[in-house]
């Protein structure tokens, strides 16, 4: 019986853990907040890529406490009133160590609502208080289907608490979403980064 050897290079050159078939990431923009009452993304979400997906570091807000959320718009951010309907948990975990739960929050969820999403639940306003993490939405040029989005973070809080927050949803609609808008509950976002990044599946 002949052996037989395989060429892959999709294989043989990898270099790190993790890189296989997770397609091209390409920066699109970065925006930092300074006291922003809100930070928007109006251009750069088209029909180039199939996945979009943004990352939050170290999102700080001026009031304690807060959320931080986003909504979607049709019409380049002129308004942002897109329906959405979505479901959301989240783990928590203090310093101390005793007081721990994972939570179906039914508050946080829209059901063919038109006002924000939550992604975090509280964050901290203290000088070292803040949430991180990322988001995707999905094929938002589609004029067949729904958009779903999918969130994960990590706040901060109370300076004794780790909260990890799991959202996941669809904007309700068939018309192209092309633009996004990140503030919080309350007050403006003090300091933080958000990036966006295209990804190809190939």
């Amino acid at each position: 019986m002949a052996l037989v050897k395989h060429n892959n290079n999709s294989i043989s050159n990898l270099t790190t853990p993790g890189s296989l078939a997770q397609g091209k990431m390409t920066l699109i923009s970065s925006q930092t907040a300074s006291g922003s009452a809100s930070i928007e993304f109006t251009s750069g979400i088209d029909s180039t890529y199939p996945i979009y997906k943004f990352e939050f570091i170290n999102i700080h807000p001026a009031t304690n406490q807060v959320y931080f959320q986003f909504n979607l718009s049709t019409d380049t951010g002129s308004t942002y009133s897109v329906t959405k309907t979505s479901s959301s948990f989240y783990a928590y975990h203090d310093e101390a160590d005793p007081t721990t739960a994972v939570t179906y929050e039914v508050s946080y969820d829209l059901a063919q609502s038109t006002s924000d999403q939550f992604i975090t639940v509280d964050i901290g306003n203290l000088n070292d208080e803040s949430a991180s993490g990322t988001m995707y939405l999905f094929n938002p040029s589609s004029t067949t289907f729904v958009k779903h989005f999918m969130s994960t973070s990590n706040s901060y809080y109370a300076s004794d608490y780790s909260i990890n927050t799991f959202i996941g949803g669809y904007g309700n609609t068939i018309s192209p979403i092309d633009a996004v808008r990140f503030q919080m509950s309350s007050g403006n976002i003090d300091a933080g980064t958000i990036k966006l990044y295209g990804i190809k599946g190939d």
